[in-house]
């Protein structure tokens, strides 16, 4: 996961409700899937549907003393602006209580979840032109085109970002008790100050859910009770070696795409092989998804943002 500690005027708007972005289709870049088959492509798109409702689990986290904190601090400050101190110190004072109640449901929560944006990046492109685009980005990083290479590069994911804001509750309170104590001393500028650092301050957490490895991990489960029937027809022996082949090919465009290392992978195809083999001619059983499930898992841990602090002002 990626923290970043940014300005409030960047998630001013965030406050206030749950917008979800899609990003453009890159003009340059042509729609194809990895196998360049309409059912692949209908199932990638599912998979930025399923992104939703990801966040909607998320949005399900958002505490709703979290966002009324939150507006009880603005609501300070315009108090503040209009010199009404006694009403300033009654909606933090109400921050307070919303605060109290987050902590008393959980007092080991460090971060308490405000609010919750979503984007899905939509890339339809075969494999060999993900190659290409990757070389022309390696050649212009080499010749010192950093920029030019980014734009590439960037246009290479496919994938749903789930963004959250939260208040971090090791910080916040304080801040708010602190300006309090400004307002009773009459430093009502150093109030203000206090508090708007403490707006200034909220955590985002990043969780990134690479759409063709889902779209693997789909294929896989569907795959997965075809190989424990003992009596499968001709039939189904054929769409297992489908699922399975479909598998695969996600897996490679995922590789294509950079959402994992060459060993990852590696790993990854000869575990499949090796359910091909133990399914083969008929034969079924139970646990032969084992290992390419806990890759799989170990895969999405990996590509996550690592931890970082950014502050920004």
């Amino acid at each position: 996961m990626k923290h970043l500690l940014i300005q409030s005027t960047i998630l001013a708007a965030l406050a206030f409700g749950y917008p979800s972005i899609t990003q453009a289709d890159n003009p340059t870049h042509p729609k194809a899937s990895p196998t360049a088959t309409p059912q692949m492509n209908d199932k990638l798109e599912k998979q930025g549907d399923k992104g939703e409702v990801k966040v909607t689990e998320k949005r399900k986290q958002i505490t709703s003393e979290a966002m009324d904190a939150i507006w009880e601090t603005r609501e300070a400050l315009k108090y503040l602006d209009e010199n009404d101190k006694d009403k300033a110190i009654k909606a933090l004072e109400r921050a307070t209580g919303k605060l109290d109640l987050i902590l008393a449901r959980d007092p080991n929560l460090a971060l308490a979840p405000n609010n919750v944006t979503e984007t899905t990046y939509d890339l339809y492109a075969d494999i060999d032109q993900v190659k290409t685009e990757r070389i022309k980005a390696q050649d212009l990083l080499a010749e010192g085109k950093v920029q030019d290479a980014r734009e590439i590069l960037d246009a290479l994911r496919s994938e749903t970002v789930i963004q959250v804001s939260n208040i971090p509750l090791a910080t916040y309170p304080d801040a708010i008790k602190k300006a309090v104590k400004y307002i009773d001393d009459g430093k009502t500028d150093k109030a203000k100050e206090t508090l708007q650092t403490a707006l200034d301050t909220l955590v985002l957490t990043d969780n990134i859910i690479p759409l063709p490895v889902v779209a693997a991990q789909d294929e896989l489960s569907d795959a997965k009770k075809l190989s424990e029937n003992k009596t499968r027809s001709a039939d189904d022996n054929k769409k297992l070696g489908q699922l399975l082949s479909d598998a695969r090919s996600y897996l490679e465009f995922a590789q294509a795409l950079g959402y994992g290392t060459a060993q990852d992978f590696k790993d990854l195809y000869g575990e499949l092989d090796t359910i091909k083999d133990k399914t083969s001619e008929g034969k079924a059983g139970m646990g032969f998804f084992k290992d390419v499930e806990a890759s799989l898992s170990k895969l999405f841990e990996s590509i996550q943002p690592k931890s970082k602090a950014v502050s920004k002002g």
